[in-house]
């Protein structure tokens, strides 16, 4: 109706492909554009996932993130009901716990009695933290590409949903340049606490011991909350 023609399942692989008056780009991390144009990552983690169907563990209704009190965290989502399949994985935040994920998963899901038959596995980078630049000349970059995961608890869906929203709005008002300044204004305090501030006291508390670990996320997730919902 509004003239969008969308190209699904389109691998692209340099920017002198890409044809339009502007470019959303959610190619993840690494940015496919940012790639194909010599921009270099910034701070990145790491993860791996494995897809279990017939989960003894399938719950329709409830996702479970649980930290693993050395710097990283582990996730089980729901799937397919139909299948009672689950998604199971982990991810790291410093790149010298980026080793042995597969066995570390497979501790996990032992020691939680997790099972069923591993459909298929994935995994990859993840961007932590703000990835500028965040335009660069017609193409605005969301999701991985642009804001990143939370540095802290690796929450990216949420950011990636929201930097998404700014895009568009953007676009359809014909005034891109505003991309750039709206997603320092809507992430730039949390990138800065959660790098600068919390990032290096977890590290500190991690290395102490993991009750002093789960004390620091605690506190500060109850708080990031509450600041949340008003």
């Amino acid at each position: 109706m509004l003239g969008v023609v969308f190209y699904m399942g389109e691998k692209i692989r340099s920017i002198d492909q890409l044809d339009g008056d502007y470019i959303v780009d959610a190619s993840g991390c690494p940015s496919t554009i940012k790639k194909s144009l010599g921009i270099p990552l910034r701070r990145v983690g790491l993860t791996y996932q494995q897809t279990l169907k017939d989960s003894n563990c399938f719950a329709p209704d409830k996702i479970k993130i649980m930290f693993s009190g050395d710097f990283g965290y582990y996730w089980v989502f729901p799937r397919d009901p139909a299948r009672r399949e689950v998604n199971v994985g982990l991810g790291v935040f410093l790149h010298e716990k980026k080793k042995r994920l597969k066995e570390r998963l497979e501790k996990f899901k032992e020691e939680y009695d997790i099972r069923g038959v591993v459909d298929y596995t994935t995994g990859g980078l993840i961007s932590l933290g703000l990835q500028s630049p965040f335009k660069h000349e017609n193409v605005l970059f969301v999701g991985d590409a642009g804001v990143g995961a939370f540095p802290l608890t690796g929450e990216g869906i949420y950011r990636a949903l929201i930097s998404g929203d700014l895009a568009g709005c953007c676009i359809a008002e014909r005034k891109p340049e505003r991309y750039p300044r709206l997603v320092y204004r809507d992430f730039i305090k949390w990138d800065i606490i959660g790098s600068r501030i919390l990032t290096p006291l977890n590290i500190i508390a991690s290395r102490v011991g993991s009750e002093a670990f789960y004390t620091v996320m605690n506190t500060f997730i109850t708080a990031y909350n509450y600041v949340k919902k008003i």
